[in-house]
């Protein structure tokens, strides 16, 4: 008999509101989920973190259906079985949006994956969307073989047997892409990196400098970092994935900038300037979250197509490590995610000794 319910997650007032015990739930499921593929608590959200992105939808609009227990009206974040994520672009692509869904491991097995599922879809469809995307992710990545399903591009495999393949399979959704999660112990010997540096910056030469700056954009750079965003959603990777550019300005930095800090993240942004024209010509940017001072997020590394080949990847991430190791010295992990077919910023990565720690599928369907 089912003794559950879907209802649509209202956004509190605070996280100490009388509903905010449904975002608190939602946080649990999430983390159960995380640490249940991940073996740590590196990954997990935080309810400010939840109740940010919620609160802030000009850019992103998110919509969140749980799946909660009925057999009580107790407030108990417990109640909430399960959760489904709806990411809706609303100033570029606009026909896209991002799912994703999450049952606690003791309730899988009993439809409501497959409720929440549906009850996204339907919400998609009333939105207008014609193309979802979603991601499913595995802690070590497949040998070659019958059991292992492979990227269009030729590049990563998933395991058929994982439950989440499964899932993704069975309801029409088709591979596009394999990304690599790449894992960095710290600390680093400061010689071997200052060594990266060094090599790199022999190869760049005196037209490139490093400028490193922490927590919110400076206003001098905010457009030129807004320029590096919106190329890096067209130079990174996206395979088969019906994505197009993003539009990025200084507004747009200005407020996410804003938002990560309001939830008690940190921010580390280093990037290369063009000496002669005074472009900011490359960046690369870690983020670290609020609940440890052990794990640090490697975000965007971009190097701008007309300056490539000046080793810019290498020595603005080795100036990044640099820069961390003196102004975060408790870090210890840091992760990442690239597409599979990456080559040269996996070979960076490598260089750099980042090892291969599991990854990710990027799947898409059409409605």
């Amino acid at each position: 008999m089912t003794t559950w319910s879907l209802r649509e997650m209202p956004v509190p007032e605070s996280l100490d509101a009388p509903d905010a015990w449904l975002l608190h739930g939602m946080v649990e499921v999430r983390n159960e989920t995380i640490r249940a593929t991940w073996g740590t608590d590196d990954f997990a959200i935080t309810a400010p973190r939840a109740l940010s992105l919620l609160r802030h939808g000009e850019y992103t609009r998110r919509l969140r259906v749980l799946a909660v227990d009925d057999t009580t009206d107790a407030p108990d974040p417990a109640r909430v079985l399960g959760t489904a994520g709806l990411d809706l672009p609303q100033t570029d692509n606009t026909h896209t949006g991002w799912l994703g869904v999450s049952v606690r491991p003791a309730h899988r097995g009993r439809g409501v994956g497959a409720a929440l599922h549906a009850a996204v879809l339907d919400a998609a469809r009333a939105e207008g969307r014609t193309h979802l995307m979603a991601e499913t992710e595995q802690d070590v990545e497949p040998s070659p073989g019958p059991g292992a399903l492979g990227a269009p591009t030729g590049s990563g495999l998933l395991s058929r047997d994982d439950p989440a393949v499964r899932f993704a399979l069975a309801r029409g959704w088709r591979l596009e892409q394999v990304a690599r999660h790449s894992r960095l112990e710290l600390p680093l010997d400061p010689d071997a990196v200052e060594a990266h540096r060094a090599a790199a910056a022999a190869v760049a030469g005196p037209d490139y400098r490093t400028v490193t700056w922490q927590d919110a954009t400076p206003d001098a750079w905010a457009d030129q970092l807004a320029a590096l965003r919106t190329s890096m959603s067209t130079d990174e990777p996206t395979a088969g994935l019906d994505v197009g550019e993003e539009a990025w300005d200084a507004a747009r930095v200005r407020s996410e900038d804003a938002e990560t800090l309001e939830r008690g993240e940190q921010l580390l942004t280093t990037a290369v300037e063009h000496v002669p024209t005074g472009r900011l010509v490359a960046y690369s940017q870690l983020l670290a979250p609020s609940h440890t001072d052990e794990f640090v997020w490697q975000e965007d590394t971009l190097v701008q197509r007309e300056h490539r080949g000046h080793r810019l990847g290498m020595l603005v991430k080795a100036v990044q490590l640099q820069e961390l190791a003196r102004r975060r010295p408790s870090v210890r992990r840091i992760s990442t995610w690239n597409a599979e077919e990456n080559r040269w910023m996996l070979a960076i990565n490598v260089a750099l000794g980042f090892r291969p720690a599991g990854g990710s599928g990027v799947w898409q369907t059409t409605l």
